[in-house]
This record gives structure tokens, C-alpha cells and sequence, in this order.
């Protein structure tokens, strides 16, 4: 019984599987858990972060970390101070905190370099004008809060088209 045991337990070289080989003895088309790694890893580029591109990612952080901070209050508001309608208010926060979430992952994209998040933060920004255009219109202490947006938007609008930044995240100019 134990010569069988032993003759069962051992599998021959020629018999074994390739689950069974190290990762790095394995061929390369038999590894498609490893191949979404190894080309996101091809697709961010090397180098250091441009300096552009870095501003951009922490004006982008900014906005949403102010933008979740608003939707806090605007919560807190809603539920503890006297709303005119306790349900818009509450509305109107979880609206503004879900809207946090996307400059918060365009910046968060931005600084791991990853070309996705170049549309989400411009997006951001292009929705961000007519916001600080309102503001402005509204007059009063409105106008330095909206004047601030506007900079804000046209200031990381500027360093995401610029070539340095592109080229950083990996964006080429079209082939024709």
C-alpha cells in the first residue's frame, strides 16, 4: 500500500499543469489574470510628475474636498437647523456630496498619472463656470466666492491642456 501511495502522491514532470509551474515559468498567454497588471502598468508613463500636472491634481483635490465640506454643512443644516423643507435640504447635500466625488477621483487620477482622469476633471471644471457665473450675477460676498471658482476652473482647464500635462498622462497627439 505505501509503494502505491507514494507512486500517486508524486505526479511525473510530464503530467503536471501549468497551475502547478511558478508564475515565471509559465508561458505569457496562459497568465490573463496577470495581463490587465501589466498593461496598466505599460500605459502609465515613466518619469517624474510635471509640476503642471501636480497643481492640477491638488486644485482638483481642493475643489472636492470644499465641495464635500459644503455637503456636510448642508446636511447638518437640513437636519439640525430650520429649513423651509427639511427634504430638499437633505436632498440638495447628498446631491452636492455625490458631486465631491468627481473631482475628488479625477484628482486622485491625476496624480497616479492616469489618463482617464483628465475628462473627468475638465468636466468638472467646464460645469464649475456657469456656477461662478451665477455667483457673480447674485452680487455682494458672492461675487469673491464666484470669482474664485472661475479662477480655480480656468487655472486647472489650463494646466490639463497643456502639452506637458497630456504627454505626462500618456495622451498623444491624434495619428492620422
Amino acid at each position: 500500500m505505501s509503494s502505491k501511495k507514494s507512486a500517486s502522491a508524486k505526479p511525473s514532470a510530464a503530467k503536471r499543469s501549468t497551475a502547478d509551474q511558478p508564475a515565471a515559468k509559465r508561458p505569457a498567454a496562459k497568465r490573463p489574470a496577470d495581463a490587465p497588471a501589466a498593461a496598466s502598468a505599460a500605459s502609465v508613463p515613466s518619469g517624474p510628475r510635471p509640476a503642471r500636472l501636480t497643481a492640477a491634481a491638488v486644485l482638483a483635490a481642493v475643489e472636492g474636498a470644499v465641495l464635500f465640506g459644503f455637503g456636510i454643512y448642508l446636511l447638518v443644516m437640513g437636519l439640525v437647523g430650520d429649513p423651509d423643507s427639511p427634504q430638499q435640504a437633505e436632498m440638495l447635500a447628498v446631491t452636492v456630496l455625490a458631486l465631491a466625488v468627481l473631482p475628488t477621483a479625477a484628482a486622485r487620477g491625476l496624480w497616479r498619472r492616469r489618463s482617464w482622469s483628465r475628462g473627468p476633471a475638465m468636466i468638472t471644471q467646464l460645469m464649475a463656470l456657469p456656477v461662478a457665473w451665477t455667483l457673480v450675477q447674485n452680487g455682494g460676498a458672492l461675487i469673491a466666492i464666484g470669482v474664485a471658482i472661475a479662477a480655480v476652473a480656468f487655472a486647472v482647464l489650463g494646466l490639463l491642456i497643456n502639452p506637458t500635462a497630456t504627454e505626462a498622462l500618456g495622451i498623444g497627439p491624434r495619428e492620422a
